[in-house]
């Protein structure tokens, strides 16, 4: 990343991010519009715990997702040491 700032790909990866949950959560889905602030924070909050965090298919780490990695990794610390 550059630190000088001002690049348009700064914030690629957080934007990627932000269109990727927008059109998995709401497009054709729900209508934001129609939901209080207490809700949408809700939705967000559950969207990145269960599905982002845990469920994804990740294509930088060869198709696991990140639950699946983390597992592995932490099963292997033990055969490296």
């Amino acid at each position: 990343m550059n630190s000088d700032g001002g690049r348009y790909h700064d914030n690629a990866r957080c934007e990627s991010m932000w269109v990727r949950m927008k059109s998995e959560l709401f497009y054709g889905r729900l209508d934001p519009e129609r939901l209080t602030v207490e809700e949408l924070k809700t939705l967000v909050w559950r969207y990145f715990i269960s599905y982002w965090n845990r469920g994804r298919i990740c294509s930088a780490n060869g198709g696991l997702p990140p639950l699946v990695k983390r597992q592995r990794y932490f099963a292997a610390l033990p055969a490296a040491v």
